[in-house]
């Protein structure tokens, strides 16, 4: 089977613990390139599900590569993983 196709089938089953890390992101909002936390959840999550990770983009950016593969194709995927300065 394809990786990918193994790969989406694993986080549909792991939806209980990505809703967990929604949640713990949540409750603990990081400002605009202050997300050292966050990015590092995000970073060991990826690395965790075997997804290769690249980081420092933009300060705190996190970047995970998921390859199908030899093709040259790719699809870009963009999340804001910021809090907005709110009381």
């Amino acid at each position: 089977m394809n990786p990918i196709v193994n790969l989406i089938a694993d986080l549909i089953s792991a939806v209980p613990s990505i809703a967990a890390i929604r949640r713990d992101i949540h409750a603990h909002p990081e400002l605009c390139f202050e997300e050292i936390r966050t990015a590092d959840l995000v970073a060991a999550k990826l690395t965790e599900w075997g997804i290769p990770v690249h980081r420092g983009m933009g300060k705190t950016g996190v970047v995970g590569v998921i390859q199908a593969g030899t093709s040259p194709r790719a699809i870009g995927l963009r999340a804001d993983m910021d809090a907005l300065p709110m009381q």
